[in-house]
C-alpha cells in the first residue's frame, strides 16, 4: 500500500530504513562520518540532473529516485544520532525566524544583493 506525505510520520521512515539496512547487514557501516558523507554523494547525483540542462519532465522519476537516496541517508543519519527530525526542523526554523525577519526580509523588497548585504550584517553582530 502506497502512503503519501501526509499519512506517514518521520518515525515510520526511520523504522523502514532501520528495516532495510538490518536485512542487508549493513548497520555496522551506517556511521556518522560514512551516512554524512553518502548524503553528499546523493545530493551530487540529484544535482547532476541539473548540472547542464533544465528541468524535463521525463527526468522527473529519476530526479526523485536520487531525492529519495538522499533522504534514505539523512533519516538513517537522524536515528544513528538520535536526532529528533521534527524538533531539529522546527528550533532550527525559530532560530532562521529572527535571522531572517519579515521587517527585512519579503518578496517586495529583496534582491539577492540585499540578501548578502543583510546576511554580512548579522554574522557580523553574531557573538562567535
Amino acid at each position: 500500500m502506497r502512503r503519501g506525505d501526509s499519512e506517514t510520520t518521520l518515525q515510520e521512515l526511520k523504522d523502514l530504513i532501520t528495516k532495510f539496512s538490518d536485512e542487508r547487514g549493513w548497520e555496522r557501516h551506517h556511521t556518522p562520518k560514512n551516512l554524512a558523507i553518502s548524503i553528499c554523494l546523493e545530493a551530487a547525483e540529484l544535482l547532476e540532473h541539473f548540472q547542464w540542462n533544465e528541468y524535463q519532465q521525463k527526468d522527473k522519476q529519476k530526479i526523485a529516485d536520487e531525492l529519495a537516496d538522499v533522504m534514505s541517508y539523512v533519516v538513517n543519519f537522524a536515528r544513528v544520532m538520535d536526532i529528533d527530525i521534527a524538533t531539529t526542523f522546527r528550533d532550527k526554523l525559530t532560530r532562521a525566524e529572527k535571522k531572517y525577519p519579515t521587517e527585512l526580509f519579503n518578496k517586495e523588497r529583496v534582491g539577492t544583493e540585499d540578501f548578502f548585504k543583510i546576511k554580512q550584517a548579522y554574522r557580523k553582530k553574531k557573538p562567535r
